[in-house]
């Protein structure tokens, strides 16, 4: 009689209670390979692995992130803190004019009181 290979589980019994192991789930939804491991960490973890189980989990999850997510172009990036620059440095300026206006006027105000 030949046996499936979900029928059985070498090293351990830990995927035989659910109702569709982890590794057939990954290759019936054409998962990628750390997306797996991520559904395999998570189920087996109260069974198997602890509280380590669950930080391979958030490793695979960090590697998705990087993968799939990537920073933003570093060019875009620059291009965004050198606007931000300008802004500031062309605010500064006209707070500095106002101040200077203020201070002649304050300055004008004085020398025309004592005139």
């Amino acid at each position: 009689m030949k046996t499936k290979p979900y029928d059985k589980q070498i090293g351990g019994s830990h995927y035989q209670n659910f109702k569709i192991q982890p590794s057939k789930f990954v290759i019936e939804n054409e998962l990628l390979y750390p997306e797996g491991c991520v559904i395999k960490y998570i189920l087996r973890h109260r069974l198997k692995g602890k509280k380590q189980d669950l930080e391979k989990a958030k490793h695979f999850i960090d590697m998705i992130i990087e993968r799939d997510y990537p920073k933003k172009d570093f060019l875009e990036e620059a291009e965004k803190e050198k606007k931000e620059l300008a802004e500031c440095y062309e605010e500064g300026k006209r707070q500095g004019e106002e101040r200077k206006a203020k201070e002649w006027l304050k300055g004008h105000n004085k020398w025309k009181k004592n005139k």
